[in-house]
């Protein structure tokens, strides 16, 4: 077992929840081992086929204790203590891998039961995460994350969600202005047998959304907000670390994501109470860690458009010098001895 693997008595753990492929998550980690701290990284795939769980509940410190054991996937060998994991980096595992062989019915039950053994135990450490799985999970839901923007401070715009054709033509129609629809689940969606990529799209005749199909499901239209440009804020506890996206491009002017080439990136500060807002939203959906993104119109307001729990930030930090994975490692550093 390599001499950084092992177990070493007296110092805390750092445990690192995400896939063998998440350069981003190496950032954290590298900056981490540079400071001393110990850090145990595995996948939630890794169990319950190559790493065991061992844990008991100790009613006397109200603690668990016991230890996860075995050769990760990427070749980790790993014997990690429960009891000193001081933080938990759970940024994107994959799904646990169960044994072959099993009916469907068994997979359910087994898969269950190690989301609810397996995480339950870890979320039952007291340690700190970044994030919180169940604040994390919350916050998925944009109609959530837009209440609580709007109650900590900063312009969200004009929204409805609906399946309803005449209720979303008539609101478009009384806005005046040009709508946007935006998915609500990702950006993921499967068409003709094959994976396609649904970005944020302009619809710019109210008529249209009679046509058919917002009767199927739940539809996320806003209003279109004028950009001088779009920004991602990435909070870490109450550091805001923002850079303003230049799209060159018709189509990354309405969604940066749909055309990488034409952006260009700028490290920018947020008026001081911008920054307050979004450190208040954090704390409001319980997140350490989120990555917003922003509207800066002509003007110079700022317009909240949604939070990402587990947003990526890595390109950024690397365009701009960013010390995020620095702040990340101070919050989940802080517990260790």
């Amino acid at each position: 077992m390599a001499r950084e693997e092992r177990l070493v008595a007296g110092l805390s753990t750092v445990l690192v929840l995400t896939h063998d492929e998440d350069r981003t998550a190496e950032r954290v980690t590298a900056e981490l081992a540079a400071r001393g701290v110990r850090v145990a990284q595995l996948d939630a795939a890794d169990f319950p086929t190559r790493v065991a769980l061992a844990a008991a509940f100790d009613s006397s410190s109200a603690r668990w204790t016991g230890q996860l054991t075995g050769t990760t996937a990427a070749g980790r060998q790993l014997e990690v203590a429960l009891e000193d994991v001081a933080g938990v980096y759970y940024r994107r595992p994959t799904q646990f891998q169960l044994a072959a062989g099993m009916s469907g019915p068994e997979q359910v039950f087994a898969y269950g039961e190690a989301r609810h053994g397996f995480g339950g135990v870890l979320m039952g450490l007291g340690c700190t995460w970044v994030n919180d799985p169940v604040r994390a999970a919350a916050c998925e839901y944009k109609p959530l994350q837009l209440a609580a923007a709007a109650a900590a401070g900063p312009r969200v715009p004009a929204s409805v969600i609906t399946n309803d054709p005449e209720h979303a033509a008539t609101w478009a129609r009384d806005l005046a202005r040009p709508v946007v629809y935006k998915p609500l689940s990702g950006v993921w969606v499967p068409e003709d047998h094959q994976i396609k990529v649904l970005y944020t799209s302009v619809i710019d005749d109210p008529a249209m959304l009679r046509e058919g199909g917002v009767e199927l499901t739940a539809h996320l239209l806003q209003e279109w907000v004028d950009k001088a440009h779009e920004a991602r804020a990435v909070v870490v506890g109450d550091r805001v670390f923002t850079v303003a996206i230049h799209a060159d491009s018709a189509r990354g002017l309405v969604d940066w994501r749909a055309d990488y080439d034409a952006l260009s990136y700028e490290e920018i500060e947020l008026p001081a109470a911008v920054n307050r807002s979004l450190v208040n939203l954090h704390a409001r959906l319980g997140l350490i860690y989120g990555a917003c993104d922003l509207i800066v119109t002509p003007t110079g307001e700022v317009v909240f458009l949604e939070v990402n729990q587990a947003g990526e930030w890595g390109w950024l930090a690397a365009e701009c010098d960013l010390p995020i994975a620095a702040a990340l490692a101070d919050v989940l550093q802080a517990g260790c001895v």
